[in-house]
């Protein structure tokens, strides 16, 4: 037993639905999430400016006394894994286990959907084609999503939503993809959307629900699961936006005030 929280970091609210499915298996943990929501979004920024801001994230959280971290966010989980695993708590990325997932059902080309600076580093795809050598896989950036969800355009019957979700995933449908990932943990929010371009036939596999499988695998192997389920939140954007979007990630409102946090200087 270990009653110390877990930290947990996205670039925004797609985090929390990381959270909500590691609170489905471990509902008793402590939890603290960070949202750096006043630097959003990630995705178009330089390789060399996300690795710091990784570290960046990753003492942030760490100064809450965590023991142990989920970098909630596919942009820093492929652009700076190497942050991660050489970071001094033991920190997790919704990378690794995704890609095991996906590789039980790479019979088909295996598409990944992501943010621009994901698909850029070329993290899943290294992945992928480590863990199933030969695999065809079809990367295609995404950065219309993020924007469009944070602002609440989410619904599979909003029309914008709809027509940028039959751009992107046109290249995936052309090669008849079998799965595909959903690399941001934002997306989630827009499975239905998804489903409804690709049809029942393509297994979706989303970055969040693996990733938070993996961290409560770790926590019940290591007796480090706790015995509360409280919540601290952090944002350096807007408290009551995060407040008034939150329950939309996590299917109910926040459990505690969210605090403002300054924004960091890259």
């Amino acid at each position: 037993m270990d009653t110390r929280p877990i930290g947990i970091f996205d670039s925004g609210l797609g985090g929390l639905t990381a959270l909500r499915a590691l609170q489905k298996e471990l509902p008793h943990e402590n939890i603290v999430y960070f949202a750096d929501t006043a630097r959003m979004p990630y995705g178009p920024r330089p390789a060399e400016e996300l690795r710091r801001m990784a570290r960046q994230d990753l003492d942030f959280v760490a100064s809450k006394g965590v023991k142990a971290i989920l970098a909630a966010c596919g942009t820093v989980s492929s652009t700076a894994p190497d942050v991660l695993e050489g970071y001094e708590i033991r920190s997790f990325n919704v990378i690794s286990a995704t890609v095991r997932e996906a590789a039980r059902h790479a019979e088909k080309p295996v598409g990944v959907i992501a943010t621009a600076a994901s698909i850029r580093s070329g993290g899943f795809q290294r992945s992928l084609e480590a863990a199933c050598p030969g695999i065809e896989v079809v990367p295609v950036a995404c950065p219309a999503f993020v924007p469009l969800i944070e602002s609440g355009k989410y619904d599979a019957a909003n029309a914008e939503l709809r027509a940028a979700v039959a751009e992107y995933l046109a290249p995936i449908r052309a090669r008849g993809a079998g799965s595909l990932i959903l690399g941001c943990t934002h997306y989630g929010l827009i499975e239905q959307a998804i489903r409804d371009c690709l049809g029942d036939g393509v297994l979706l596999i989303g970055a969040a629900d693996c990733a938070a499988h993996e961290l409560a695998d770790y926590l019940r192997e290591n007796d480090l699961c706790g015995t509360a389920g409280e919540e601290r939140f952090f944002t350096s954007g807007s408290a009551e936006e995060f407040t008034a979007h939150a329950s939309i990630f996590l299917g109910r409102p926040p459990r505690s005030a969210v605090c403002h946090v300054p924004a960091m200087e890259v």
